[in-house]
């Protein structure tokens, strides 16, 4: 019956036009936050499976980027809102950017269904060689053009059964599993070697079950009294000169209010006056002093002009007590205890082509769009004696990043965000989704503290603890509890993300050749 149903939508609609490719992606945006709907993948990625299996390279390839076309479309709509409302565009133009960036996404997976399909027998796609492919595409757009690797099928899951493997495989290894289960239920369905694709499922089912309670690392019994302040300053006001001091002196007052804490988090450049100016320097050594006095530590994101490189990065610094030892004294500028940021956004804080491109349009001339990077690995932020490892923003995305700068030493993870960019979309809710993964994935509680949302603290876990929402100022504070120990995720990353794809490609390699040798 399943399989009379499935084939009829095959030859009656996908055929015709591939318009159920494209409405199948597009309703996967409903597998993420805010909506959350992970169990909807079930469906969605085996039915469009189904009618791809079989087909040839040419015929896949289409099938594929239309799919993907939808994916990132209702995926990553947010971005139009930057682009709509800071760019200034007419509404034409900014469409044409978003539906070029949606191509160019969509060719990856274009890509993996043609490879898949031409190294399978009689170049008929064998949906099992789509997943090395898959996984390699996956990995190119996470690190062309500095990389996009946004919306991958792992993140849907992060509320779902399939999550207890992150500590494991992490979000790399979720996706593959998402895309083994779609390929077994197609199989089950075409009655292609069903039991031995049952026996996969409850393969899977049972090792789910069986990590439910596993704890990968251990509470030390310590916790850290953290406050996160979410000022909630306009985007089109943030940069206004007038405005410096008040936004700058709102996130202190907010912050004198909910003294004691071990340490105080402001969002990514929170302090709106620029290293090493004396308006920053008067500033920065005011909040200095009130840190001090109160026994704390303040981290904050700053823009900092380096005057011997003539460069600048985007910034997090420690102000107040680096150590529980430290007493009295200045702010010394340009101190070893802080963060560049080193992913940057292209166009939003480096304009590739820049000679070329910024002429065109106001969106290539963005404040702070001209950003040096930091280097890859630098060292863990030091506040009141905690070790946080830091990542600004986009940063976050990226978990070998994270990893090549994670130790044994490290209490907390930290991310600072301005997602005022994207107004209310869901951008910021995949976000904080992303932070999620990546705190069930190292095994650290992940402090996450925006402008103007969603402020968060996320346990070890991957659960939010506290959060506030969006477009309120508020103050967020909470007693984190310190855990020890290292997931195997965190232990083995690169194994993890890198080998095993390539020698799931060289069997697909292998495959090919025994192919060869039947014709």
């Amino acid at each position: 019956m399943l399989n009379k149903f499935f084939t009829r939508i095959n030859h009656k609609i996908i055929n015709k036009d591939n318009g159920l490719s494209f409405l199948l992606g597009l309703a996967l945006v409903l597998c993420y936050a805010p909506f959350s709907y992970y169990w909807l993948m079930a469906i969605i990625l085996p039915t469009w499976l189904y009618s791809l299996q079989g087909k040839s390279a040419r015929a896949a390839a289409k099938q594929g980027f239309i799919f993907a076309f939808g994916w990132f479309s209702a995926g990553i709509s947010w971005v139009h809102v930057s682009i709509d409302q800071f760019g200034g565009l007419p509404l034409i133009v900014s469409i044409l950017l978003m539906v070029l960036l949606c191509v160019y996404l969509a060719l990856f997976l274009a890509l993996a269904c043609y490879l898949a399909a031409r190294f399978s027998y009689q170049q008929k796609l064998n949906l099992w060689l789509l997943l090395p492919f898959w996984l390699l595409a996956e990995f190119l757009r996470g690190v062309l053009l500095t990389g996009f690797p946004w919306l991958t099928l792992g993140y849907s899951q992060i509320d779902g059964p399939l999550a207890v493997f992150a500590p494991i495989m992490g979000e790399k290894g979720i996706s593959a599993l998402v895309i083994t289960l779609s390929i077994a239920i197609v199989y089950i369905v075409k009655q292609r070697k069903p039991w031995r694709h049952i026996a996969l499922l409850v393969a899977i089912s049972v090792a789910s079950l069986a990590l439910q309670n596993k704890v990968w690392v251990s509470a030390t019994g310590q916790s850290v009294n953290t406050v996160m302040v979410q000022g909630n300053i306009k985007q089109a006001m943030k940069w206004s000169p007038e405005l410096t001091w008040p936004t700058m002196l709102s996130y202190l007052d907010l912050t004198r209010k909910n003294y004691p804490a071990d340490i105080v988090i402001w969002p990514e450049s929170a302090i709106t006056a620029i290293e090493p100016s004396t308006q920053a320097q008067d500033f920065l050594q005011i909040a200095q002093n009130s840190a001090l006095l109160n026994n704390s530590a303040i981290i904050s994101g700053i823009i900092d002009y380096n005057i011997n490189s003539r460069n600048y990065y985007n910034n997090l610094i420690v102000l107040g007590k680096e150590l529980p030892s430290d007493s009295q004294g200045s702010y010394q500028y340009n101190n070893q205890n802080r963060y560049a940021k080193h992913h940057l956004l292209p166009i939003g804080e480096f304009v590739p082509f820049a000679d070329w491109l910024r002429p065109l349009a106001a969106i290539f001339n963005l404040p702070m769009s001209s950003f040096s990077r930091g280097e890859y690995v630098q060292k863990n932020l030091v506040a009141n004696g905690y070790h946080l490892l830091p990542l600004i923003c986009f940063e976050v995305a990226f978990a070998e990043q994270l990893s090549a700068n994670f130790s044994n030493q490290t209490d907390l993870l930290l991310t600072v965000s301005n997602d005022a960019w994207f107004g209310d979309s869901h951008g910021p809710h995949q976000h904080l989704e992303i932070v999620r993964m990546r705190a069930l994935e190292f095994g650290r509680p992940f402090l996450r503290a925006t402008n103007n949302g969603i402020t968060a603290v996320i346990d070890h876990q991957g659960r939010i603890l506290k959060q506030i929402p969006q477009f309120e100022q508020a103050v967020l504070s909470s007693q984190v509890a310190l855990v020890t120990g290292l997931t195997p995720y965190a232990r083995y990353t690169r194994v993890i993300d890198f080998v095993i794809p390539l020698l799931l490609l060289l069997l697909a390699v292998i495959r090919r050749f025994q192919y060869r040798a039947k014709s």
